[in-house]
């Protein structure tokens, strides 16, 4: 058992980044508005986005290289494209993660220090563990925070669901005006996590090989297989918590980090009892420092790879440089959020899945071009499943455009 948790990596870092605001907000958020009413649509997200994701670490253990490498390959203008996506997008998940973790820390260890202060705190002991420790201690650490929020989540579902006196109603809803597909897009949006995630996947797989000799195309799958299947069984326990405690209770969610923070952890100890308070609010709280501090490993070092690849040219101080303006970039976007969590987080899960068909069309390329070895291009079902896929992220894209 120890012998097989050593060798799951990046598919854990995965389950890391995609577990947090999708699941912690936006899960809760849909079961506490609508009940368990948009199962369907998380079922169907994960179904459609599911090639996309495998193909990064498939593609990357098969070949040796990112799926950045492959873009290049695949033209310089899709990388140059990948290139202004990121750089637009990155500061505000970072800072819509970051606001989350540090409405938790406030919640939880008293107002002696401002948000504003914890936002520092945090990204600060996030930038220590990422340059002392780097990748292997990444690795290791989120081995132990999945396991504890995955068994301090079906305990809570099990407790909501003893509590509960009344039928679960499992019928489905699609949302009707504007405000509910505009949330149904956010929801779906980081439904696990950005499609951009792959890439970083395909980073992680690179690194885990440096480490391991043994992480072959085939144990990646597997590894990934593990973490996705996760985030589908904990964004179904959220969206239950959200149903069963809230769903008609006429509270709703504030937009503020640090009042919904309470609410969050409010939400576990109504179904627990009291003394779960700091098991869970450590639980949650963790979850969204893992999702904080993987996504400061991963876009940094996504934006120093590609630059790299597009001006031919090798930063010894990349990775460092791209932290620095990561982390200052979201600092000036949260004191201009601070007190608007919900836009923050729309506004980011928003533009993730309008920006989705561009990552399933060019890793579906990729994975089906010469450049992948023959044996790890898709089977039919799964050329099958990434045809639906594109044509699902496209269709929904223009529904929500026009509904606008």
């Amino acid at each position: 058992m120890i012998k097989y948790l050593k060798k799951l990596g990046p598919g854990l870092l995965f389950a890391g980044a995609a577990i947090g605001v999708s699941h912690l907000v936006q899960s809760t958020r849909a079961g506490a508005d609508f009940g368990m009413g948009l199962v369907w649509a998380l079922l169907l997200i994960h179904i459609f986005k599911y090639p996309f994701f495998q193909y990064g670490p498939r593609y990357a253990t098969a070949t040796g290289e990112s799926l950045l490498d492959g873009y290049k390959k695949l033209g310089k203008g899709v990388l140059t494209i990948y290139y202004l996506i990121t750089f637009a997008t990155m500061f505000t998940i970072q800072t819509a993660v970051t606001i989350v973790t540090a409405g938790l820390a406030y919640t939880l260890f008293g107002d002696f220090v401002s948000l504003e202060i914890w936002t520092v705190i945090i990204l600060s002991i996030c930038i220590v563990i990422l340059v002392l420790g780097r990748y292997k201690l990444l690795d290791n650490l989120m081995k132990i925070i999945i396991i504890l929020l995955t068994i301090s989540t079906i305990v809570a579902v099990a407790m909501a669901l003893s509590n509960n006196k009344e039928a679960v109603s499992l019928i489905q809803v699609l949302p009707e005006n504007s405000l509910e597909i505009a949330f149904l897009i956010a929801f779906m949006g980081w439904m696990p996590a950005p499609l951009d995630v792959s890439i970083w996947q395909s980073l992680w797989a690179i690194e885990k090989q440096k480490n391991n000799k043994d992480f072959s195309p085939k144990f990646a799958v597997f590894d990934f297989n593990i973490g996705y299947f996760s985030t589908i069984v904990l964004g179904i326990g959220f969206v239950l918590l959200g149903s069963l405690i809230m769903y008609n209770s006429g509270e709703t969610f504030s937009a503020s980090a640090g009042d919904f923070s309470v609410q969050l952890i409010e939400m576990y100890t109504k179904s627990l009892g009291n003394w779960a308070y700091i098991v869970i609010g450590v639980a949650a709280l963790t979850t969204m420092f893992s999702t904080t501090l993987t996504t400061l490993d991963a876009s940094p070092r996504a934006m120093q790879k590609t630059s790299e690849l597009l001006f031919n040219k090798t930063f010894k101080r990349g990775y460092l440089i791209w932290i620095a303006i990561l982390i200052s970039g979201t600092i000036a976007i949260y004191f201009f959020f601070l007190s608007e969590m919900k836009t923050l987080i729309m506004i980011a899960t928003i533009l993730s899945f309008l920006t989705a068909p561009f990552y399933a069309i060019a890793n579906y390329i990729l994975i089906c071009s010469k450049h992948t070895p023959k044996a790890w291009r898709p089977s039919r079902f799964m050329h099958t499943i990434s045809w639906l896929g594109i044509l699902f992220l496209i269709g929904f894209s223009i529904w929500y455009l026009f509904s606008l």
